[in-house]
């Protein structure tokens, strides 16, 4: 009785900050949300949500300014969305090989590579982006487009470049999650489905990663908000041109329009940046909560 009276002021103490720490946490969400709503709603009313989320033409500066961003939406979408489509395969495919197939001296070397990923700002890769990966570009994209006269030529700053670099920033992400959610699965599973007769690599896909899928969807939903909240490597690296999401074409996110322009934005254009600050954040609530949804399914189907 003593240890326990003894123990409760710490337990009492210890829920009390983790109570604040929840409050606290809730009050960041709700604040950011009616933040947002605040300062995004104004210019939908202004310049009307037909023009502003389906225009396609971006002159906020002109004598007669338009502000149309479908091209910018459509852009963070599909960029987004392809690099998620290459960038989760093999990261899964990573996880695997290291928690499954290589052995512990590999898997030592490999693992703190990996991580070590995750540690390098964004600003570097859209360096590397530029100095290295956008050269290359262009020099596909003069062998594509050579003798063309319609095409207008980047410089290797586009959308391919973008949905490279977007799917190298997210492999770290993935992969640390999916290790986790793959090392977590109880190997008598493994040593089951070996007993009855499956190959390890029926053993692995066929059992170990559905057993797993609640924390690769975790992972997949961290990697979807690093890439579509990714701002200066995308920056770097594809143009920064309005235009419609083709693989060479120089195109804008949501997120770059925002580094792009806030700086010296004013009057009804800096209510419109707001605008996509909002457009961004409900895109990112959405994808959480699909993603989140599915999740909670995988758990209960198992």
């Amino acid at each position: 009785m003593n240890r326990k009276a003894k123990r409760n002021p710490v337990e009492i103490t210890a829920k009390n900050i983790v109570r604040i720490c929840a409050v606290i946490a809730i009050i960041a969400v709700c604040s950011i949300t009616i933040y947002m709503i605040a300062e995004g709603t104004p210019a939908l009313a202004k310049v009307g949500v037909p023009e502003l989320l389906f225009g396609t033409v971006w002159q906020p500066t002109a004598e007669n300014p338009s502000y149309g961003i479908l091209y910018i939406i459509l852009s963070s979408i599909v960029g987004t969305a392809l690099s998620v489509a290459i960038g989760v395969p093999i990261a899964l495919l990573t996880a695997v090989f290291l928690t499954d197939i290589a052995n512990k001296k590999l898997a030592a070397i490999v693992q703190p590579a990996v991580e070590l990923l995750a540690a390098i700002p964004s600003v570097i890769y859209g360096l590397l982006g530029m100095m290295i990966l956008n050269p290359l570009m262009y020099k596909l994209e003069k062998i594509i487009f050579a003798g063309s006269e319609t095409h207008q030529f980047t410089g290797g700053s586009n959308m391919l470049s973008a949905i490279i670099v977007l799917a190298i920033m997210i492999l770290p992400t993935v992969v640390n999650v999916s290790v986790s959610s793959i090392k977590a699965v109880s190997n008598n599973l493994r040593g089951a489905s070996l007993a009855l007769g499956a190959s390890k690599m029926q053993t692995i896909f066929k059992v170990v990663i559905p057993a797993a899928k609640s924390g690769i969807l975790t992972g997949v939903v961290l990697g979807i908000g690093r890439a579509l909240g990714e701002a200066m490597a995308i920056n770097m690296v594809a143009g920064g041109s309005v235009n419609l999401p083709l693989p060479f074409n120089s195109v804008r996110f949501l997120t770059t329009q925002l580094v792009s322009e806030m700086s010296y934005a004013e009057g009804l254009h800096r209510e419109v940046l707001f605008t996509v600050g909002l457009v961004l954040f409900v895109f990112i609530m959405i994808i959480n909560l699909v993603l989140q949804r599915m999740r909670k399914r995988a758990v209960e189907n198992d």
